[in-house]
């Protein structure tokens, strides 16, 4: 291995850690955003709040 190399994978003063940690955690977060909106979206259209072919536009429903 090369000088380059191993300084590449020694130790680099913590971020690395930090990127093993955070890592899954923001793709968990973004994961959990993901359901959650699809969740929103399909409660909505059990209850009828939202059109199904109207796919959650805006509606003149709000000048009432």
């Amino acid at each position: 291995m090369t000088t380059r190399t191993m300084a590449l994978l020694a130790h680099q003063g913590g971020w690395d850690e930090i990127l093993l940690v955070a890592g899954p955690i923001l793709v968990i977060v973004a994961l959990i955003v993901v359901v959650k909106k699809r969740l929103d979206r399909s409660i909505s259209l059990r209850h009828g709040d939202i059109d199904a072919l109207n796919q959650g536009a805006e509606s003149d429903k709000s000048s009432d």
